[in-house]
């Protein structure tokens, strides 16, 4: 009989990307794995089974060099990829040993190998269940038995795995086990702590045909030495799906681990949230792996109003991108733009574009203290992460609590600018006359409408005090805007502003946001400096134009009020059948519900859970869109219905965190590298 191992090994690793050729004591790890397991007395070769990507042509080049067989196969289905291995080898049994365990024990592989024998199994192993360190798996399987897998597995994890299919009825089984469960030891490679680890472990070792037990003895002897990857569990990684691995990797190079915290993994479900994706159309976004998620959350953070992919809008882009971007002369689409905007907007003579809603409150301030003459600014709402606004928080107290985002810390922000910004609640009309009778107040910046609306004539007052004390109002509606009217949600209201701020819905996905304002305000740019280079490319121009064109024509704005009103709904018939109170909030474009009580964050995470197993990305908000049709709403209603029961049942006494496969989410601004 032939005995193979097969190392399974490449270069695309998700967690630590080129992991396999890294070094360990100054040699790439994928030496230690081959050098060591050739020790083995039961292995007639060591042949590695890379893919056959063009990224693994180098680790192939290297492997071959040093001397042994290589064969390549798919990236993905590695079941695949073991079978034709074998077939190619001649090999009647197979040791599997991955290439992220450079401490493999030749001992190991022959008592395993031996174990399979003497019991006539079809898959023996020293990993089920787990005694050994994690990082000396070894597992054997005959021909025959993997043929059978590689014909019968049709679920994805088994066939990027391997052997979970080997690992159920009807095959033979046997295990090897340890007198001692030294599972909890961690000796694999999977991240750049542990890496590091094993690099101390193999320079303290000083040889490379250490026995796993005088490892051990070292470890024990030292173990504070080793602790920099004793939190990660046990083969997290084949319970991590490729979005959530991508996330930890981001995590360790991108400060937050992403530009919006509003994305953030931990705000929705830590360690389960697929945090990428690969393509989305409609309502349907695909992760990294290929699974279709049916959004009813956040629909690109407000921003797809007419649906992810939308033909015409997209299209509009792709001419774009033909004809050319960038030039060093102007695009016509945001004359043309600026037009159409002053057009639906009835109070406004001149237009500013910027990219992100950010930027764009940032010059709608800019441009409104140039007007007034005059540095303090009012605020109600959020308005951004500039340093203008979180100014507002320099004083002893968190200022901006009440305005979305509790907790902000404004370091970095200069002290200078203490005392500038002063917020203010929505409908608290005496508060803002108190600020205004500082005398130094020349702009009031405030969201329309966020959750509450305006009662006793709230808008109409605040813009007489505007009126009466030369004082510039802007109305921030990047978020309201074009969700209720065509236009600004100021309409509805009749109170024009002098300025207004427009954004996530203006482009459909693409980044494009505008200043609109009154020409004897706007004039006012030309006196001081607000310029950027990529506020000058076309794609995003051209994506509003065609927007607006398809909200005209669809009437978007009211079928996305009224999907909403129809999801919010739901949501109160699901807490009416199960004796749930939930607290509604927001636009109804913009819904959002909280359960109450103390467990509501928990809640909230269940629920997230439970409906992503399902197939959908849900929490307790919806941001409407074309694509969330009758249909697709009363799909989310029936399953959402379950969670709501399964949530009752907590009310009732079962223990909620039980449930939860993992951390409850953030409430709002927390560190998480």
């Amino acid at each position: 009989m032939t005995t193979i191992a097969l190392i399974q090994a490449r270069m695309g690793s998700n967690r630590l990307p080129g992991k396999v050729l890294r070094p360990i004591a100054d040699r790439p790890m994928i030496d230690w794995v081959l050098t060591r397991a050739s020790r083995a007395q039961s292995l007639d070769r060591v042949v590695l089974a890379t893919s056959d990507h063009p990224r693994d042509d180098m680790l192939a080049d290297h492997v071959r060099k040093l001397g042994y067989e290589v064969t390549r196969g798919s990236e993905s289905d590695v079941l695949d990829r073991f079978a034709r291995a074998a077939e190619a080898t001649g090999a009647d049994i197979l040791v599997r040993i991955t290439a992220d365990c450079p401490l493999i024990d030749p001992g190991l592989i022959d008592a395993v190998v031996a174990l399979r024998a003497r019991e006539a199994a079809d898959y023996a192993s020293n990993t089920d269940p787990a005694s050994f360190p994690d990082g000396l798996d070894v597992e054997v399987f005959t021909a025959s038995a993997l043929a059978r897998a590689a014909s019968g597995a049709t679920r994805p994890h088994d066939r990027e795995h391997v052997t979970p299919y080997l690992r159920r009825d009807p095959f033979r089984r046997a295990v090897l086990c340890h007198d001692t469960n030294l599972a909890g030891l961690r000796w694999t490679v999977d991240e750049a702590d542990d890496l590091a680890v094993i690099d101390r472990l193999a320079r303290a070792m000083g040889r490379d045909d250490f026995t796993w037990k005088e490892a051990l003895a070292h470890w024990q002897a030292h173990s504070d030495m080793f602790a920099d990857n004793s939190g990660i569990a046990r083969n997290a990684g084949t319970r991590m799906g490729s979005g959530q691995k991508l996330w930890k990797r981001a995590k360790q190079i991108i400060p937050g681990g992403n530009m919006l915290l509003s994305k953030r993994a931990e705000m929705f479900l830590p360690d389960q949230w697929p945090a990428y994706f690969s393509r989305a159309q409609g309502c349907t976004v695909w992760d990294m792996d290929g699974r279709a998620l049916t959004d009813m959350s956040l629909m690109g953070v407000g921003t797809n109003t007419l649906g992810y992919g939308h033909a015409e809008v997209d299209a509009a882009v792709r001419a774009v991108i033909d004809a050319g971007n960038m030039s060093t002369l102007n695009a016509p689409e945001e004359v043309w733009l600026a037009e159409r905007l002053i057009q639906i907007a009835p109070f406004a003579d001149m237009v500013r574009f910027t990219r992100s809603g950010g930027e764009a409150n940032a010059v709608a301030i800019r441009i409104a203290r140039a007007s007034s003459g005059r540095d303090g600014v009012a605020v109600c709402g959020y308005h951004g992460w500039h340093d203008w606004y979180l100014s507002a928080n320099l004083g002893t107290d968190d200022s901006l609590a009440g305005h979305l985002l509790p907790g902000l810390d404004p370091a970095g922000v200069p002290k200078a600018l203490r005392g500038v910004v002063h917020p203010f609640n929505y409908n608290d009309l005496p508060a803002l006359e108190a600020i205004i009778a500082r005398g130094d107040i020349g702009v009031i910046k405030m969201e329309v409408v966020r959750n509450a609306e305006p009662v006793d004539g709230f808008l109409h007052k605040v813009r007489d005090l505007a009126t009466r004390h030369g004082i510039v109002l802007i109305f921030d509606e990047c978020t309201s805007g074009f969700r209720e009217t065509f236009g600004g949600l100021y309409l509805k209201y009749g109170v024009e502003p002098d300025m207004a701020v427009f954004g996530k819905t203006l482009g459909n996905g693409y980044a494009i946001n505008a200043v609109l304002g009154r020409r004897a305000v706007m004039e006012a740019a030309q006196t001081t400096f607000i310029s950027s280079t990529f506020w000058t490319e076309r794609i995003g121009p051209a994506a509003a134009l065609k927007t607006l064109e398809v909200m005209q024509r669809e009437r978007s704005w009211e079928q996305i009020t009224a999907a909403g009103r129809s999801i919010r709904a739901s949501w109160q018939e699901l807490a009416d059948r199960h004796g749930l109170t939930i607290s509604h909030s927001g636009l109804p474009a913009l819904a959002t519900f909280s359960f109450d009580g103390a467990n509501a964050l928990a809640y909230k995470t269940l629920m997230t859970q439970e409906m992503l197993k399902a197939g959908w990305l849900a929490g307790p908000g919806s941001y409407a869109c074309l694509a969330h049709t009758p249909e697709v709403i009363a799909r989310y209603a029936q399953a959402l219905d379950p969670v709501f029961a399964l949530i009752a049942q907590c009310e009732d006494g079962r223990d909620v965190m039980a449930l939860l496969e993992g951390p409850v989410c953030h409430a709002g601004f927390r560190r998480i590298n």
